[in-house]
C-alpha cells in the first residue's frame, strides 16, 4: 500500500501508511447467529398459530360435528324421512319413558272438560292419558255438550192467555204390563222457595182437550213420586191404550213466573219385550244435561229423543255440571298405541297371513262376517282383533275391507314404540332426521358455490387489482351492470329457463354471488401492489403472475379466505330467503325450504322452527370464528410469532 497524506478536520495534514490499520477480530471466527427455534413450513407455522386460537378451535369442532350428523344421521336413522306418514303428525319430543316428566313426549292440559261417562277428557284418547292431577266441579245452567246431571227446569211462562203450560211424555202402557212411571225433583232450597204447583195426568191425546185422568192432585210437594201404571189402567177400568200422554200441568201465576225441577224420570217394566224395555230406556231421562244437549241439536230436530217430549212452556236446564280437569296426555300412545276400528284393505292382510303373523277365515253369505281369526305372533302381528267387515261392490269389482283393533307403530313398520327426539312435522318426519337431511343438501350447495365463486372473485379481484387503469375501469363497470340486476329477478330467470332444481339454483348463485370476494381482492391488492418488497421483486424482474401469487396474494389472502369461509352460511340464508318467496327447491329438501314450510307452526310448534334455527345460528357463528381464525394463521407477516 502506498503511503498517502489526508487532511482531518481542522486542516492538519497526516500521512496514512500501511502500519496505520489493523485487524480488530484477527484471531476471532465471525458467523450467523444460530436459530433458536426449529425450521418450519408456512403450512405447519399457520396450523400452529390456528390452534392457539381456542375459539376457533371449537368452532371448527362445532362444524365437524354438524357435518358429520348431516352425513351419516340420514344414512342409519331408522326413521323414514322420504314419504309422508301422518299417522304420527305433530308428536312432541321424546328421550325418556312417558311419565318421567321431562322430554317424555307427553304434554300438559288445564282446564279441559272431563266426560264422566267415559272417564275421559272431551277430545282425548283414554289410554293415553297418563294422570289427572287436578279436577275441579263448575255448575252451569248453560246446555253444554261437557255438562252433566243437573235437573230438567220446567217453566210456566208470565204474560200470555195460555193459563197452564203442560209438558207431555208419551210412550205406549198396557194392562198387562207391570210399568211403573217415577219422577225425582231436585231440592227447593236452591230457589228460594219459588217453585211451582203442579199435577200429573193420564192422557189419551197430547193435547188438553182430550181425555184425560188425573195422576194426581194439585201438589207443591217435591218429594219423589212413583205410579204404576198398569195398575191405575186396571182399577180405574181404562181400556188398553196404545199410547198414553203423562202430563206434568203446571198453572201459570200472574207474579212470576214458576216452574218445577226433574232431576230424574225413570220408566221400569217387567215385560219381557226388549223393544219395549229399549222404548222405555229412550224415554227415561238419568241426565237431563244430555236431554237438553239432544234437544238443542239441529240434526235431532230440536227435541228430545224421538219426540217423546212436548212442551207449551220451555225447557231449561239447572245446575248440571262441568267438570274439568289436568292432566299429563302421552302424543306417542294416542297416536301410535291401539286404533280401534282401523280399516284394513284384503291384501294387506292377506299379506300378514303370508308372512306367518296371523290367521283368518270369513263368509260372505247371508251376512259378510269373520268367522275365525288367530294371532300367530304377537311380536310383529300389528292387528289383535277383527271387529267388523266391509263389502262394497263397484261394477266388477268388490273391495273388502275389515276394521280391526290396530296397533299402530306395528302396522307402520316399527318393532317398537319409536321415541323421536325433537318430534314430528305436520308430515310426519322425525325433525332431527330431516332437518339434517335438509341441511346435507344445504350444505352440499353452499360448499359448491362457495368454491365456484371465491375462485371466480379471486381471478377477477387479482386481475383488476393488479393491472388497474382502464382493465380495472372496465372489469368494474362490469360488475356494476350485473350487480344492479335484483337477485330475485336473476332466480326467477334462471327458474323460468331450467325450471326449479338444484343445478338452477346453483347456476343463479353464482351468476353474482362471487362479486363481493372480487372486491375485496380487488382491494386487497391495491393495497399492496406499490409496497417496497414489491417494487423490490419487479426491479429483480419478478413477472406479473409471480407477483400475484408468490408476493400480493399471500399477504391478501388471510382477509379474503375470512370472507369466503362466511359465504358458506350465507349460501345457506340466501336458499332459505328465495324458499320464503316461494322460489325455493321443488323436490329437493333443503334447509331453506324445511324453514319455510315451518315458519306458520311457530305459535303452536315451536321446537319445528327452533331446532333449525339453532343449527343455522350455530353454524353462522362458527364459520366466522373459524374464518377470523385463518385470517391471523394465514397471515404471512405473523410468522414465527407467539
Amino acid at each position: 500500500m502506498e503511503n498517502k497524506t489526508c487532511k482531518n478536520a481542522a486542516g492538519i495534514e497526516f500521512e496514512l501508511t500501511e502500519d496505520s490499520f489493523a485487524f480488530v477480530q484477527k484471531d476471532k471466527k465471525i458467523h450467523d447467529t444460530k436459530f433458536e427455534t426449529k425450521p418450519t413450513t408456512f403450512a405447519k407455522d399457520a396450523l400452529k398459530r390456528f390452534a392457539k386460537n381456542k375459539s376457533s378451535v371449537v368452532a371448527s369442532f362445532i362444524i365437524g360435528i354438524i357435518a358429520i350428523l348431516a352425513i351419516f344421521v340420514p344414512i342409519f336413522s331408522p326413521a323414514n324421512v322420504s314419504k309422508n306418514i301422518p299417522e304420527q303428525s305433530y308428536l312432541e319430543p321424546k328421550l325418556f319413558k312417558a311419565g318421567f316428566g321431562f322430554w317424555d313426549g307427553t304434554k300438559k292440559f288445564s282446564n279441559i272438560p272431563y266426560d264422566v261417562a267415559t272417564e275421559t277428557p272431551v277430545g282425548f284418547s283414554k289410554n293415553a292419558v297418563v294422570k289427572i292431577t287436578k279436577q275441579e266441579d263448575h255448575y252451569t245452567n248453560i246446555v253444554s255438550t261437557n255438562a252433566h246431571g243437573g235437573s230438567l227446569k220446567l217453566v210456566s211462562t208470565v204474560g200470555n192467555d195460555v193459563k197452564y203450560a203442560v209438558n207431555y211424555v208419551s210412550f205406549p202402557v198396557y194392562k198387562e204390563d207391570d210399568l211403573t212411571f217415577s219422577l225425582e225433583f231436585n231440592d227447593v232450597d236452591d230457589l228460594n222457595g219459588k217453585l211451582g204447583q203442579y199435577q200429573l195426568f193420564l192422557a189419551s191425546s197430547q193435547s188438553r182437550s182430550g181425555t184425560r185422568y188425573p195422576l194426581t192432585e194439585l201438589m207443591s210437594s217435591y218429594d219423589s213420586i212413583s205410579i204404576n201404571l198398569s195398575k191405575f189402567l186396571v182399577d180405574n177400568e181404562i181400556s188398553n191404550m196404545e199410547k198414553a200422554y203423562i202430563q206434568i200441568e203446571i198453572p201459570q201465576n200472574p207474579n212470576y213466573e214458576q216452574y218445577i225441577l226433574i232431576e230424574k224420570l225413570t220408566l221400569i217394566s217387567s215385560t219381557d219385550d226388549t223393544e219395549l224395555k229399549q222404548l222405555y230406556e229412550e224415554i227415561s231421562m238419568n241426565d237431563a244435561a244430555l236431554q237438553c244437549n239432544m234437544a238443542a241439536d239441529p240434526d235431532n230436530g230440536n227435541r228430545f229423543p224421538n219426540g217423546y217430549w212436548r212442551c207449551t212452556g220451555r225447557r231449561e236446564l239447572y245446575n248440571a255440571v262441568i267438570s274439568k280437569v289436568s292432566f299429563v296426555y302421552d302424543y306417542y300412545e294416542a297416536q301410535l298405541g291401539l286404533k280401534q276400528d282401523f280399516p284394513i284393505g284384503k291384501t294387506l292382510l292377506d299379506s300378514y297371513v303370508e308372512k306367518g303373523w296371523c290367521k283368518y277365515s270369513y263368509e260372505l253369505e247371508p251376512v259378510a262376517k269373520v268367522t275365525d281369526f288367530e294371532v300367530l305372533d304377537a311380536k310383529k302381528c300389528p292387528i289383535q282383533s277383527i271387529n267388523d267387515i266391509n263389502v262394497s261392490q263397484r261394477e266388477d269389482l268388490t273391495t273388502i275391507e275389515f276394521y280391526c283393533d290396530v296397533t299402530m307403530y306395528k302396522y307402520l313398520g316399527y318393532k317398537s314404540m319409536p321415541n323421536f327426539i325433537l318430534g314430528t312435522d305436520v308430515l310426519g318426519k322425525d325433525l332431527f332426521t330431516f332437518s339434517l337431511k335438509a341441511l346435507r343438501t344445504s350444505l352440499l350447495l353452499a360448499i359448491v358455490v362457495s368454491a365456484i365463486n371465491f375462485s371466480i372473485g379471486l381471478v377477477w379481484g387479482s386481475i383488476s387489482g393488479y393491472f388497474g387503469g382502464n382493465v380495472d375501469l372496465a372489469m368494474e363497470r362490469f360488475c356494476d351492470i350485473l350487480g344492479g340486476v335484483p337477485f330475485v329477478v336473476v332466480i326467477t330467470l334462471a327458474i323460468i329457463l331450467m325450471g326449479s332444481n338444484l343445478v338452477t339454483f346453483a347456476i343463479a348463485l353464482c351468476l353474482t354471488g362471487w362479486m363481493g370476494t372480487a372486491a375485496r381482492t380487488r382491494t386487497q391488492f391495491y393495497r399492496f401492489k406499490g409496497r417496497e418488497y414489491i417494487l423490490a421483486a419487479r426491479t429483480l424482474g419478478a413477472s406479473d403472475k409471480r407477483l400475484i401469487f408468490k408476493h400480493i396474494l399471500p399477504n391478501s389472502l388471510g382477509t379474503i379466505i375470512t370472507s369466503a369461509v362466511l359465504m358458506i352460511p350465507s349460501v345457506i340464508f340466501s336458499e332459505a330467503s328465495i324458499a320464503y318467496l316461494g322460489l325455493g327447491l321443488k323436490g329437493v329438501d333443503s334447509f331453506g325450504v324445511l324453514l319455510s314450510q315451518y315458519q306458520s307452526t311457530y305459535s303452536t310448534h315451536p321446537m319445528l322452527i327452533i331446532f333449525p334455527s339453532i343449527i343455522i345460528s350455530l353454524l353462522m357463528i362458527s364459520f366466522n370464528l373459524f374464518g377470523n381464525g385463518l385470517r391471523d394463521a394465514l397471515n404471512p407477516t405473523l410468522k414465527g410469532s407467539e
